[in-house]
């Protein structure tokens, strides 16, 4: 099985692209044949031409085969679909972003979603189940053990920003008054070991956890010492209820493959690993970059017209609302603008800096809020420190945009109108790059929600108001 270069992958999808478009040629061709056998030459001959399709997909990780099918239309992902079905859909559903899922989920039909979650073990198919219908999903927990029922269940009763909502059952627990050759002689009884396992989790008679035993100690130690002598109590778990982006924070900080997730007694119930953290941080930073500009949630680039249009309305209606505004404001000008026609050439500037500077502020506010830097003890020394900076910022490039404006206009006022129009546009930007993402915290709201768009657009049409307004006083 190959993994993906860049380079390579653009070749893999041409080549994928390109037995689809002959599939779509036969099938054309098969479609014109007249006759009794047609609908039977018709299944055959789809089932050639997948086979083919399916044989360049088959030397590819599912990963990249759900990239693949990414990079394609609705129309051509059915075929790679059909062809990697029955074999490894299951795992391709998991590789595939949300958007996309929704999509195939809603395309396949019910009996043969069923037969997919047979490929997947139960902490896969929770994954998938805030995605797949009711009926499917509960037909699925009807067929699966009493002890696998429980653990799905209990999993979907968590948020899906929780740890609850990624943990998985695959961890190894160990007694901490073995001996580390009864460990090793149990452990060569698993087939395979549960992935990213760079520790196993000590307990007590009671099923308490009381520490960690990590392979270096378990290879380096004498057969005859007991678990409790060579184990860590220097670990790292969490609780079910934490916040996932808590966990990936310690995953980061302390560099963590995996780690125990205890329940409120201290009894391990599941284990959190690194691929899944770094899964949500993915998917974290993509849909903070797209609700920074307004898009709510994960939009598929090949999505329908009008499913992409209703997407993308709402903050447009925003947007024109306060384009609206910002023209209005410049209306109220008109006669200034048309008495010093440079008003209007120079306008521009003091939007685009100040927008900049705005946006520039909340990324930064959003990004120290992601990561826990901000707090109510240290928010007035950031707004002192972003005040000060916007002044600084607003004398350095006011003066630099005046020596601009005299030169050209060789008039000394509007020079000192422009100037005084950046410092104080720098510093309500400042305001406004701070106030939103804040007051979107305080509200239990994503700080990234359309922080962009609002900036930008309160931004400029305070910043006309204000150089309008001076040139009115001064001009």
């Amino acid at each position: 099985m190959h993994i993906l270069a860049t380079d390579h992958s653009q070749q893999i999808l041409q080549q994928v692209r390109q037995e689809i478009a002959k599939c779509r040629l036969v099938e054309t061709l098969s479609q014109q044949q007249a006759g009794g056998h047609k609908s039977v030459v018709q299944q055959l001959t789809h089932r050639q031409q997948l086979s083919r399709l399916e044989k360049i997909l088959s030397v590819l990780h599912p990963a990249d085969v759900a990239r693949v099918m990414e990079s394609l239309s609705p129309e051509e992902r059915k075929f790679v679909w059909d062809a990697e079905l029955s074999t490894r859909g299951g795992i391709i559903l998991l590789e595939l972003s949300d958007s996309v899922t929704k999509q195939i989920i809603q395309a396949t039909e019910k009996d043969t979603l069923r037969q997919l979650l047979k490929q997947l073990d139960v902490d896969e198919i929770g994954y998938l189940a805030e995605l797949l219908p009711q009926s499917v999903l509960h037909d699925r927990l009807q067929e699966l053990t009493s002890e696998d029922k429980d653990w799905l269940t209990q999993t979907l009763q968590y948020g899906s920003g929780s740890v609850g909502a990624m943990m998985d059952q695959d961890m190894i627990l160990i007694r901490q008054d073995e001996l580390i050759e009864q460990v090793l002689k149990k452990l060569r009884q698993y087939k395979d070991l549960p992935p990213q396992s760079d520790k196993l989790f000590v307990i007590d008679r009671r099923g308490f956890l009381t520490g960690v035993l990590h392979w270096h100690s378990l290879v380096v130690n004498e057969p005859e010492q007991r678990v409790s002598d060579v184990m860590s109590q220097d670990y790292v778990s969490f609780h079910p209820e934490d916040s996932a982006a808590h966990a990936a924070r310690a995953f980061e900080r302390y560099n963590l493959v995996s780690s125990p997730i205890v329940n409120s007694r201290g009894r391990p119930i599941g284990r959190l690993t690194v691929d899944e953290v770094i899964d949500f941080v993915r998917d974290d930073i993509s849909e903070d970059a797209l609700n920074s500009v307004g898009l709510q949630g994960e939009e598929d680039l090949f999505a329908s017209v009008w499913n992409s249009a209703r997407n993308r309305w709402s903050w447009l209606l925003l947007s024109l609302l306060t384009a609206f505004a910002a023209s209005r404001v410049i209306g109220l000008f008109e006669e200034t603008i048309t008495h010093f026609v440079a008003l209007a050439a120079l306008m521009p500037i003091v939007a685009a800096i100040g927008g900049n500077t705005g946006n520039q502020t909340t990324t930064l506010v959003i990004r120290g809020l992601a990561l826990s830097q901000i707090n109510d003890g240290n928010q007035s020394q950031l707004i002192s420190k972003e005040m000060k900076l916007s002044v600084l910022n607003g004398l350095v490039w006011g003066s630099a945009v005046g020596l601009f404006a005299y030169i050209f206009y060789a008039n000394f006022t509007l020079s000192l109108v422009i100037a005084a129009s950046m410092i104080i546009t720098l510093l309500i930007a400042a305001i406004l790059g701070l106030a939103i993402p804040l007051t979107l915290q305080s509200l239990k709201r994503d700080p990234a929600l359309g922080s962009g768009v609002l900036v930008t657009a309160l931004t400029d049409s305070m910043g006309f108001f204000i150089f309008l307004g001076l040139a009115t006083l001064f001009l």
